[in-house]
């Protein structure tokens, strides 16, 4: 998820510049509604007749715009990931590299995650779906996935760079950890209704930095390189 000024100002400017047409917008209009079927019903409810009659066009009209079922399906998970990148990623880039980046991009994935525990994440209800199914669309779900969690292991390894984690910090396990309080928030607060899950998950977020801050053993690091104070769990 690594971006450019250049591949920034090329986002922004596209739609400005390159209006689209009439058929890019029944599309649009489509992936809008499939994406909203799918946070409810999952990736393998949709169909084109549920979706024709979401959107009172035939089912000759939708399967025009996609050619199957599948094509449908692996546009919705596209827009997902671009609608995560933009709520998610994007905004986390103006924070100062290092940790507190990092926070910042478990802010907005747990400001995202709080939405999606009443309408649902694609990433997840997907992977229970297509975790036994190879095929098309459990790869477009694996590699959007792949490419956020490779994203939050480098804002690790930055962080590390910068000194505010200890020099031998696994950079690909701190990020597994980070991962598990998002999927355990999921569980808990969408299945079991735990009242305390968001704070729980805040919690756990800050101890797993306290414990990469410095090597095993040690006390606290004082003399790291652009020491960043511990945060409070946000309301």
């Amino acid at each position: 998820m690594s971006v450019t000024p250049t591949a920034r100002r090329a986002r922004a400017d596209a739609p400005a510049h390159k209006p689209l047409q009439k058929g890019q917008q029944t599309k649009a209009a489509i992936v809008d509604a499939a994406l909203g079927l799918a946070t409810q019903i999952g990736l393998e409810g949709l169909s084109i007749g549920a979706l024709a009659e979401v959107m009172q066009m035939s089912k000759s009209g939708v399967f025009a715009h996609f050619g199957s079922r599948e094509e449908l399906q692996i546009s919705v998970v596209r827009e997902y990931h671009t609608r995560f990148e933009d709520e998610v990623f994007y905004p986390a880039m103006v924070a100062p590299r290092g940790l507190p980046r990092l926070r910042k991009l478990f802010d907005n994935w747990m400001k995202r995650t709080s939405v999606e525990i009443d309408s649902g994440c694609i990433y997840i209800s997907g992977a229970v779906e297509f975790d036994d199914r190879p095929g098309p669309v459990r790869d477009a779900l694996a590699s959007s996935v792949n490419t956020w969690l490779s994203a939050m292991r480098r804002a690790v390894e930055i962080a590390i760079e910068e000194g505010h984690l200890a020099a031998d910090t696994d950079a690909s396990q701190m990020a597994f950890e980070i991962h598990a309080q998002i999927l355990a928030l999921h569980y808990e607060a969408r299945f079991l209704r735990s009242p305390d899950s968001v704070r729980r998950a805040l919690q756990a977020f800050e101890g797993i930095v306290e414990r990469y801050s410095h090597a095993p053993g040690d006390a606290p690091a004082r003399a790291r390189k652009s020491p960043v104070p511990a945060r409070k769990p946000q309301d």
